[in-house]
């Protein structure tokens, strides 16, 4: 099982945060411009682990020593059903260089992007 799995499934999102390599790319389902940093990575991380209900990995695909995994997963925001998969590349370190998120169907998307502003849009004064 690979270690961004196991963190997820155990809910341990400081776990999944110190696999990310510092300068992570991540490509986000429902923004154009990637993300860049662990910082705003972790931001991110720690939102969608709120957001995201019934979320379970479903299927893992990429051999233990491979740079390149996918880890094929179902949950639900509020009442839309979503399946998607998280695309990951490490370097020779084992740390995560690229973290780009595919989510289907389109409704699912629609409503894990309004829950996610939400959480990541500061509130005005």
């Amino acid at each position: 099982m690979h270690p961004f799995r196991a963190a997820i499934e155990a809910r341990d999102v400081d776990a999944a945060i110190a696999l990310l390599h510092e300068d992570v790319v991540f490509r986000s389902p429902v923004v154009f411009t990637p993300y860049r940093g662990r910082f705003a990575v972790a931001q991110i991380l720690r939102a969608v682990i709120e957001v995201f209900e019934d979320f379970h990995y479903t299927r893992e695909i990429g051999a233990a020593d491979a740079p390149d995994h996918a880890l094929v997963f179902r949950a639900r925001v509020g009442d839309k059903e979503l399946e998607g998969a998280d695309f990951l590349h490490q370097d020779a370190t084992g740390q995560i260089t690229e973290f780009t998120v595919m989510i289907r169907p389109l409704k699912g998307v629609q409503a894990l992007a309004e829950a996610m502003k939400a959480r990541l849009t500061p509130p005005t004064p």
